[in-house]
């Protein structure tokens, strides 16, 4: 018999509570092999030793993966590849999203807001972009969710935005991606007073800091890639708000593409239809500090790092500040975070 105050059983197919922190130890080995490399120029020698953090640690975690969201193909490895099985082959069987490095140049030149981002969720729920690459993209936190529309004017959804904080349009600061097609979405949101925040990469940390309070942004506009949008909503189920997001593609033959594989380009996707469970974990690691996370600080043979842990179930958001020994991270056995070349 059941009562009103007794616990609500998760499914048996959804994963762990437990699993966010085993999350975290991913995304600390990656950010840890990642931050070796910052500010040496070679975007490809960061990646690569992020992913091969993130991949020997990615083989602990209690969970039957299925990579969903990842950097390519299987020919492109050693990449984390779309369709690769990860985790031990225990527990639930789950969609995997990963980013060893959101924002690759951002680490080989030493700038804010690199990122090493893992996300989680029950198999099947997480939505499949097929051969669309970017994707238009609105983010706001919990205050302005229910006021924004991706179809309505900029100013428009500054000034509601604006409304449901309780400010002026002059008060908002909107989250941009520093491409030449955003030049007439700068130029609307320049019109309305609102100020600009312009990254060169990382628009998963741009979404996080649009949805998170205290970092000083308030809504992300522009187009962006469809597997950071994806990543981006993870996260933005555990943080409350919103992303919505209208597949762009770039060209005929990707429109075709898309069409084929049965996508309504005018269809605008929620963060419901990104991820579909709220069973959903979420684990970011700074590589360069920033607005969002502190960067990898080592110190005589040690590292400390930062990192954000979220479920969505629970809405929990942990941020978990690290030391890490690093002659006695045997764990790590394998991978590069000493230093030496």
């Amino acid at each position: 018999m059941t009562t009103a105050n007794a616990p609500v059983p998760i499914p048996h197919d959804a994963p762990d509570r437990n699993l966010a922190l085993e999350l975290v130890r991913v995304t600390e080995a990656a950010a840890l092999a990642a931050a070796r490399w910052v500010g040496r120029g070679d975007k490809n020698g960061a990646d690569d030793a992020a992913v091969r953090g993130m991949r020997h640690l990615i083989s602990t975690v209690s969970m039957k993966g299925t990579v969903v969201i990842g950097e390519g193909e299987k020919d492109n490895a050693p990449m984390l590849y779309n369709g690769e099985q990860v985790g031990d082959g225990n527990g639930a069987e789950c969609d995997v999203a990963v980013d060893p490095i959101d924002g690759t140049r951002l680490t080989a030149m030493g700038m804010p807001n690199a990122i090493s981002v893992i996300a989680v969720s029950p198999r099947g729920s997480m939505f499949d972009p097929s051969a669309v690459f970017y994707m238009e993209k609105l983010v706001t936190g919990p205050d302005a969710a229910n006021v924004v529309d991706i179809n309505a004017p900029v100013a428009d959804n500054i000034r509601a935005v604006a409304k449901a904080k309780g400010g002026d349009p002059r008060d908002i600061t909107v989250v941009i991606l520093d491409r030449p097609r955003h030049e007439r979405l700068v130029h609307e949101v320049r019109e309305t007073g609102a100020r600009i925040k312009f990254i060169s990469d990382g628009d998963v940390a741009g979404a996080i800091m649009a949805a998170r309070a205290g970092t000083g942004v308030d809504l992300l506009l522009g187009i962006g890639g469809t597997p950071e949008g994806i990543i981006a909503a993870c996260a933005i189920k555990c943080l409350g708000g919103v992303i919505q997001g209208k597949l762009w593609p770039r060209d005929d033959e990707e429109r075709r593409k898309a069409e084929a594989a049965g996508h309504d380009l005018s269809r605008v996707l929620t963060t419901d239809d990104l991820v579909s469970s709220e069973d959903v974990f979420f684990a970011a690691t700074g590589i360069t500090g920033g607005e969002l996370l502190s960067g990898v600080k080592y110190v005589d043979g040690g590292a400390f790092t930062d990192s954000l842990v979220m479920r969505g179930r629970s809405g929990t958001i942990r941020r978990i500040s690290s030391e890490h020994r690093l002659r006695k991270l045997s764990s790590y056995r394998g991978v590069d975070v000493s230093g030496a070349r």
